[in-house]
């Protein structure tokens, strides 16, 4: 079993239903995943940290399990501000009005409008290997163009990339999610499978595509004004980021993120890929216990 002792759930809210893995007993803490996968890349972290926290594990609105809003114009459906939303719901009907939350790439976007809209909610943030997107676009270049080319492809209208990607599923996600000639082996078997059932979903290609077409207008709206009205994170943020992805070297991680920080910032890298939790979950723990106790 990928998550001992948690259960398998549907939650509603408003918007929709959310499918989730939950655990554990304490303080609330909220994992939110990263594309193109599911809760379930926290499967070698979410147990250990359920033996002190309440451990909550959703698929983002659009990914997994959960609820798939059709394509819209203005992509509003999958604004950041809407998938946060869906968080503050979701920890509210399982009790927990006041949490921590920890995500990675994708979910860390969502994580940091929630802590801007809804900072009553959000003791503790912790976002992993992402800058802000706002950040990405303003400093685009040809590495970032050629390195992150999936942003402005997934972004291309409907249905173009959805077309592409449906015509062969696991090849293109094993090509997405390889940083080597060589597929990953970090990724467990049963995990694997989740990811690989999501993406032969059509509804889910669709809702990947329209979150990251949400990404590139609405959500550069968003926080465009939120940095015009000068709104910043207001609790405790630990940045952490792998040493052999691309955002050690294309960016000073920590200074960007104390831009858009009220509160003490901290973190460094992790000796891995892209995929923290998964390729490095020991040392990721440690990072997440010293931040948490502090």
């Amino acid at each position: 079993m990928l998550f001992p002792d948690f259960s398998l759930e549907q939650v509603a809210v408003s918007a929709g239903k959310l499918r989730l893995r939950r655990g554990g007993s304490g303080p609330a803490l909220l994992l939110l995943h990263g594309n193109p996968q599911t809760h379930a890349m926290w499967h070698k972290v979410a147990p250990e940290l359920a033996k002190r926290y309440s451990v909550v594990c959703p698929d983002l609105r659009g990914y997994g399990g959960s609820f798939k809003p059709p394509v819209t114009a203005d992509h509003a459906p999958y604004a950041k501000k809407e998938m946060a939303k869906d968080m503050v719901e979701l920890m509210a009907a399982l009790g927990h009005p006041t949490f921590t939350v920890a995500a990675h790439d994708r979910g860390a976007r969502v994580a940091h409008r929630l802590a801007l809209d809804h900072p009553q909610c959000v003791s503790k943030l912790v976002v992993m290997d992402i800058i802000p997107t706002l950040e990405h676009f303003e400093r685009t270049d040809m590495a970032m163009a050629l390195g992150y080319y999936h942003w402005f492809w997934f972004a291309q209208p409907h249905p173009f990339p959805e077309n592409v990607i449906n015509a062969a599923p696991d090849a293109w996600w094993r090509a997405h999610t390889s940083r080597e000639p060589k597929p990953p082996d970090f990724f467990a078997k049963e995990a694997l499978a989740d990811y690989l059932s999501a993406v032969h979903d059509p509804q889910m290609i669709q809702g990947m595509c329209e979150d990251y077409r949400a990404a590139a207008s609405i959500d550069l709206e968003h926080d465009r004004a939120s940095r015009t009205a000068g709104e910043k994170i207001r609790c405790p943020l630990l940045v952490l980021w792998g040493k052999k992805a691309k955002i050690e070297a294309w960016y000073d991680a920590l200074a960007i993120w104390k831009n858009y920080c009220a509160a003490a910032v901290s973190g460094g890298a992790v000796d891995s890929g892209h995929y923290l939790a998964e390729e490095a979950p020991a040392e990721v723990l440690a990072h997440l216990g010293a931040f948490f106790s502090a």
